[in-house]
Parts: C-alpha cells; sequence; structure tokens
C-alpha cells in the first residue's frame, strides 16, 4: 500500500490518533479507558506510519526505541505501587494529591501513574511487534 494519498494522510492520521489515545488515558478514571486502550490507539497510529512511511523514518520519528518505552512504563507502574510503601499502607494502594492552580483543583494520583504506566509498556510492545513484522529484516 504505497499510495501517495495514504502517504500524505498517514502522519496527520497518526498524530490525530496518537493525541486520541492521550486522551482515552487521562479519560479512563471516570469514564471507560484507560492505559490499555489508549495504548492500543497509540500503537495503531506507530503502525499506520510505519506502514505508510517505512520502518527506518517511523524510528527516527520516535526517537526512542519502542521497547524502551515498554520498559519505562514497567518503571513507573512499579514506582506507583513502591509509593504507597512510606505511606504504611499496602503494595498498589492509591494514593491522592491535591493541588489548587488559579482556583483550579488538580488531583494526582498513583492509579494514574500506574495508568500511564500501562500506556507506556502497551505502546512500547504493540510498537516494536509492529515495526518488527513491518521490517521483514533483522533490526536491533
Amino acid at each position: 500500500m504505497n499510495t501517495v494519498i495514504f502517504r500524505t494522510a498517514a502522519p496527520i492520521l497518526a498524530a490525530l490518533m496518537i493525541m486520541f489515545s492521550v486522551f482515552v488515558l487521562l479519560r479512563g478514571h471516570n469514564e471507560p479507558g484507560g492505559g490499555f486502550i489508549g495504548g492500543l490507539i497509540g500503537a495503531s497510529g506507530i503502525a499506520i506510519y510505519g506502514i505508510a512511511c517505512g520502518v527506518e523514518a517511523t524510528r527516527k520519528a520516535l526517537k526512542v526505541h519502542p521497547i524502551s518505552l515498554a520498559g519505562f512504563g514497567v518503571f513507573l507502574a512499579a514506582l506507583s505501587g513502591f509509593l504507597s510503601l512510606p505511606a504504611a499502607d499496602p503494595f498498589l494502594t492509591g494514593l491522592w494529591v491535591t493541588f489548587f492552580v488559579e482556583g483550579a483543583e488538580i488531583a494526582l494520583s498513583t492509579p494514574m501513574l500506574f495508568d500511564i504506566g500501562v500506556y507506556f509498556v502497551v505502546v512500547g510492545a504493540v510498537g516494536t511487534i509492529a515495526l518488527t513484522l513491518e521490517g521483514g529484516e533483522d533490526e536491533d
């Protein structure tokens, strides 16, 4: 599938999919969605870009190898569990911190950090699989 229309539309479509995946990630605490579904949408955007522009162009656009994103996600997910230990709570107990910025209330939580970790794991793992399958040759 090497048409001019697809190669032209793919970068825009990939950017929209990644933005939508971040929306689904952040929406997942109050509505359906979250890290896993958002990660699948983001990895689909990477795969579409890879099909249209090639694996090498996709790897250059990502700047980071996708498997590194998966490792970073595992680190964030584990960190969210260990943050409850200093509070003398069991592993993976949810903790919330609320900030007030210019009259707006911003709540940060360890479940959100865990979801962000899951997002990175899914984007990294599925992105690596997609780029490996698209590449067809041995790549590092």
